[in-house]
């Protein structure tokens, strides 16, 4: 025979927390899909720039798209690239009620002019104006008609920059070419379809001529008389975006222009709606003190502190009245352990004597079992036959009749009995009560 364990075993993950657990993460990434699957269908679109960024990685030149959640070095940034699909800033998009307002509507993502303008400030910054409706975007079509507002455009800019001399205007001609000179002197041609341009009183034209820009370099306050600040502005987007990149020389235009802009810094295609653009020579240098280190201890986490205390007595109180004080000395368990592996001996050696002695064995391991499963606070009421076999009835019912037939055997052993009955009598009520100990 060998004595039963006093510890169950762990007992494995419930089908319905594996379910509930399931469930919650599908939600999170659903969630997390419908978040982030309109700008990601956006930058894969004619009118994203998704292809702006592989084209600059695979030339060498340092370039990530940017959607937020973390702080950026903006001493390591050489070009921040800053789309705007939104052409009435520091507004609500109003959603589409029907396909036909879906495809007119000017405005995919909301926009702040504030941080517009002070990401502007803090590296340097080319602003990419919208041009198309969402109806270019869903249909993959290009067509004057998908064209957005100039004067949008116009208050767009005097919102960010306030330049009321702001122009926007559209070609003539279905298919404009503008020269490029290229850093090693090689002349280059972008060609634009219905190309949108701009004039301004205040912006240096970079591509373009001062009475129809394509890109200038204009100053971030136009109002102010002091006009070091300055930033990028290209009126059409379609020199970079995924559907104008590949017509005529616009990907080497821009490979040239950003590489000779940003020289061996990042270059960030950034659509997050905040500023996330650090300067870590800027941080305060703060001293660190004991009272960092009470903060922890100060709400909102004293509460979290005094509720972690409350747990713990809770557990320590019922940890207590379940188990008992602690033993010591001879009482420990390895001692009860040794005392009871001396009596299974003795017995074994008496058995062919005394019949009694294994009822009283028998009553003895049902004592030890319940305080085993139940703790000594329940171990008086489940330690009698009649209390331990309603109980092994609920959980096991097989097992139940198993015990039920062995203890009536032994019960009905006279006093001298053979030793070979009564040990195999005795093997049967440890088995059975083996099986309880570790499957309750």
């Amino acid at each position: 025979m060998s004595d039963t364990a006093t510890t169950p075993n762990a007992r494995p993950l419930r089908l319905e927390t594996v379910i509930i657990a399931v469930i919650c993460v599908i939600a999170l990434a659903i969630g997390w899909y419908l978040y982030s699957q309109r700008q990601q269908t956006l930058r894969s679109s004619p009118a994203g720039l998704d292809g702006l960024q592989i084209w600059l990685a695979s030339n060498g030149v340092s370039a990530q798209n940017f959607s937020g959640g973390w702080p950026i070095d903006q001493t390591a940034v050489g070009l921040l690239i800053l789309p705007v699909y939104d052409t009435i800033l520091d507004e609500d998009r109003e959603p589409p009620q029907t396909k036909e307002e879906l495809l007119q509507q000017q405005d995919e993502f909301d926009r702040s002019s504030k941080v517009l303008a002070g990401k502007a400030e803090k590296v340097p910054a080319l602003i990419v104006l919208p041009k198309w409706r969402s109806g270019m975007r869903l249909t993959g079509l290009a067509h004057p008609v998908l064209n957005v507002e100039q004067p949008r455009l116009q208050a767009l800019m005097r919102q960010v920059t306030g330049d009321r001399s702001f122009k926007a205007f559209s070609a003539k001609d279905p298919f404009t070419d503008i020269r490029y000179r290229a850093e090693d002197g090689e002349s280059l041609t972008a060609e634009l379809y219905a190309a949108q341009l701009f004039r301004s009183d205040h912006c240096e034209p970079v591509l373009g001529t001062s009475d129809a820009m394509l890109l200038a370099d204009c100053p971030l306050d136009a109002v102010s008389i002091d006009q070091d600040e300055r930033v990028l502005v290209l009126s059409d987007p379609d020199l970079l975006n995924n559907h104008g990149l590949r017509l005529g020389d616009n990907a080497r235009i821009v490979l040239d222009f950003i590489r000779s802009t940003a020289e061996e810094r990042n270059v960030i295609i950034d659509y997050s709606q905040s500023s996330w653009l650090r300067d870590p020579t800027r941080q305060p240098e703060r001293e660190r003190t004991w009272d960092d280190l009470m903060r922890f201890f100060g709400p909102p986490f004293l509460t979290l502190w005094l509720g972690a205390a409350l747990a713990m007595a809770l557990f320590l109180w019922r940890g207590a009245l379940r188990y008992g004080p602690i033993l010591s000395g001879e009482t420990a368990p390895s001692a009860s352990k040794v005392l009871a592996v001396r009596a299974r001996a003795r017995l074994m050696r008496l058995s062919g004597q005394d019949g009694a002695l294994v009822r009283d064995y028998a009553a003895a391991r049902l004592s030890a079992t319940a305080a085993a499963l139940f703790g000594p606070a329940l171990a008086r009421h489940y330690a009698g036959e009649q209390q331990f076999l309603e109980f092994a009835e609920r959980r096991h019912p097989a097992e139940a009749q198993h015990l039920r037939r062995v203890l009536d055997e032994i019960r009905r052993l006279p006093d001298h009995v053979p030793a070979s009955g009564a040990i195999h009598l005795i093997d049967e009520l440890e088995q059975v009560l083996e099986h309880l100990t570790h499957d309750a």
